[in-house]
């Protein structure tokens, strides 16, 4: 059996601690191939696989009178694998304990902030282009109706923010701007799923029927699905205006998509210990762009509370950045607001001491 093995353009970088979890990373990544136990997919799965579920739109009008959107999939597909997205979280779990001993410990605790921003600022060279810049052409109208009123937030439930399939659906949404459509701007909500989680892998299983991610719920349209990029197509497709998902966008995951999880060790994989039970009663607001450096350190810290938060993109060319401007009077990001307490700050640093320190159980 062949072997799986991962390098990235940093491993000679002159860092003990990511050359040693890239090292560890190819091997229990072997090591799970060849172990049928704990995996008994074909290998063959590790190529991108074209026979992936169809999910099919409902029409807006034929759920207007359900709030639970409906997912609707071909029979014949319902007992095959799902593939890529799938095959990621199930590495991803395996390899959670063996990157947590790389993630510098209690991440409440201090941290190298010199090594931090260096491992993520490579990161973001990484995954250059995608992420980074809006490339709908917002200025065009798109063939929904107007009369439909507002649109509503699209539902993102990723695994972590070390996920590189669930990275590929956030890249996606940074490009679209998540579109304009009768002047409205189109909001989503993030729900972290991190490994030890409970609350919100209940609500996708209850939806789409397992624990799978990412999984998208579109109230718009009435649409679920898995499979990351059956979702990035659908996006494109919905929202885009008549575009095509970015050239390279959807193959590069496999190559440098897994450079940010292996650079990070995995940060905002796993559920801190100490995080709340209970999600704060209204949803906390943070304006990024998915390849920022600062904005993915303040993600990570997101999923490792299991925190739900609504997304405001700003790459690059976005409508949002008048939004920004208005509620920060700046443009740069990450910029945090929490309208529980009122606090509001685009210093990634308050944000972690503030995120651990006002949603841990000891303090609630």
């Amino acid at each position: 059996m062949s072997s799986f093995s991962l390098t990235t353009p940093y491993s000679t970088l002159h860092c003990s601690t990511i050359v040693r979890a890239e090292r560890s990373f190819n091997e229990a990544t072997t090591s799970v191939l060849q172990n049928r136990n704990l995996f008994p997919i074909s290998t063959k799965l590790l190529r991108i696989s074209s026979r992936r579920r169809r999910f099919h739109v409902n029409s807006v009008h034929s759920d207007a009178e359900t709030e639970e959107p409906r997912t609707q999939y071909s029979r014949e597909k319902n007992a095959v694998s799902s593939g890529g997205s799938s095959l990621s979280t199930s590495f991803l779990s395996y390899l959670c304990p063996l990157l947590k001993l790389f993630a510098g410990g209690d991440p409440s605790g201090e941290r190298n902030f010199t090594l931090e921003v260096a491992t993520s600022s490579l990161s973001t060279l990484a995954r250059l282009p995608w992420g980074s810049r809006t490339v709908s052409d917002n200025s065009r109208s798109t063939t929904r109706n107007t009369n439909l009123g507002p649109l509503l937030p699209l539902q993102l439930y990723e695994f972590a923010e070390a996920c590189p399939f669930c990275r590929r659906v956030r890249e996606a949404l940074t490009e679209l701007d998540l579109a304009v459509e009768c002047d409205h701007l189109i909001q989503s909500n993030v729900y972290p799923c991190p490994k030890g989680s409970i609350r919100h892998r209940d609500i996708v299983k209850k939806c789409g029927g397992k624990e799978q991610f990412p999984f998208l719920t579109d109230p718009n349209t009435g649409t679920s699905m898995y499979e990351s990029g059956d979702i990035v197509k659908y996006l494109f497709q919905q929202y885009g205006n008549g575009r095509n998902p970015s050239t390279g966008l959807l193959a590069s995951t496999l190559f440098t998509g897994w450079v940010p999880t292996i650079l990070r060790a995995g940060r905002g994989m796993t559920l801190w210990g100490k995080a709340a039970p209970d999600p704060p009663p209204k949803k906390l607001e943070l304006f990024s762009y998915e390849n920022n450096p600062y904005a993915r350190i303040v993600r990570e810290a997101l999923c490792e509370l299991e925190l739900p938060y609504i997304l405001h993109n700003v790459g690059r060319g976005s409508l949002r950045t008048k939004l920004l401007l208005d509620v920060s009077g700046s443009k740069e990001v990450p910029y945090f607001v929490d309208p529980n307490t009122g606090i509001e700050t685009g210093n990634y640093k308050m944000i972690l001491s503030y995120l651990f320190q006002t949603y841990s159980a000891a303090t609630l």
